[in-house]
Parts: C-alpha cells; sequence; structure tokens
C-alpha cells in the first residue's frame, strides 16, 4: 500500500512541475519592455506548406535592450515571416530592410505595464488552479485506497504529504509573478 501512496505522490508532484513549466513559458511569452526571443516562440511561419516556428527558419539576435533582430536563411523567407509575426498580434509591428527583419520593441506605459501583470497573474491563478485540481485527484486516490483497506493514519499522513507538496508549488507560482512584476515595474 505505501508503494501505491509513493507512486500517487510522485505522480502529483511531476504534473505540479509540468505546471510550473507551462507557467515559465507562457510568462516568457508575456513581454516585459525588454527584447527577449522567447517572446516569438509559439509563432509559427508557412515554411514550403508546413507551419515551422520562426527559429527554425531564422537566425533571432537581440540588438538591444529594446530591438530584437530577425535573419532568415532563405530570402524569399522573410514576407512569410513578417505576415506570421502579424498574425500573432503580439503587438509589435516588424519592420523589413529587404534582408532581414527588425522589430522595436516600444517602452512600457504605466498602463500597460498593469495591464500586462493583469495577465501574467491570470496565468499565476490557472497555475495555482491547476495544482489544487493535481491535489484533489491525489486525494482522492488516497481516499479511494483506504476504502480499499488503508489505514486511517497512512491515509491522513499521504493526505498532509500532498498539502505539502500543494503548498510548495503555490510559493513557486507565486514566486515566479512576483519576479515577473519586478521586470515588468523596473523601467
Amino acid at each position: 500500500m505505501s508503494e501505491e501512496l509513493s507512486l500517487i505522490a510522485e505522480d502529483a508532484e511531476d504534473s505540479m512541475k509540468k505546471g510550473i513549466s507551462h507557467l515559465e513559458v507562457e510568462l516568457t511569452k508575456i513581454r516585459a519592455g525588454k527584447a527577449n526571443p522567447n517572446m516569438l516562440d509559439g509563432i509559427n511561419v508557412d515554411y514550403y506548406g508546413s507551419p515551422t516556428p520562426i527559429a527554425q527558419v531564422a537566425n533571432i539576435s537581440v540588438l538591444d535592450v529594446r530591438t530584437i533582430s530577425i535573419q532568415p536563411w532563405e530570402k524569399n523567407m522573410l514576407q512569410p515571416i513578417e505576415k506570421a509575426i502579424m498574425q500573432a498580434n503580439i503587438g509589435i509591428t516588424p519592420q523589413s530592410d529587404g534582408n532581414q527583419l527588425r522589430l522595436f520593441l516600444p517602452p512600457l506605459t504605466e498602463e500597460r505595464r498593469k495591464e500586462l501583470f493583469k495577465k501574467a497573474s491570470a496565468e499565476g491563478e490557472q497555475s495555482k488552479v491547476a495544482i489544487r485540481n493535481i491535489r484533489r485527484d491525489a486525494i482522492e486516490q488516497v481516499k479511494k485506497l483506504q476504502k480499499d483497506g488503508l489505514s486511517e493514519d497512512a491515509a491522513k499522513d499521504a493526505e498532509k504529504e500532498i498539502q505539502e507538496l500543494t503548498d510548495r508549488f503555490i510559493v513557486l507560482v507565486d514566486k515566479h509573478l512576483a519576479a515577473k512584476e519586478k521586470e515588468m515595474m523596473s523601467v
């Protein structure tokens, strides 16, 4: 029985780690005023009929704090990349010089910072909900084992362990959000 309990706890922890990884990815997509090539993650360009990430058809580099350069490996990919960035609606219009694209990030206004932080907070809240759902599922599994003959003390200990795991991951979400807020609010 204790082997089953540790499996439940391990599964819950793995799922919670995936939730944190997802949050980290989503927070990188929210721009904080600084140029970051990860802002383009998730944007696919039509490469000879198949959707392909921009990073696989061009060299992406940060020129300075507010400028990203995209140098396509094939010159004919300039237009499709520009089109893909426009359709992704990331709030930046690419500038083309015929050889490469440049993304100039405008300085963030106070209002825009607050709006972006609300978006980041919403992502954090979704992660917390996901973590709590994982906790609920794990505790249900423990209760099912208890019905099948697991002692009440062992069940209580397992539930306590799962709750501690949940608390640890919720604190981690809060730390990520605090770091993102600090990044966003610094000018």
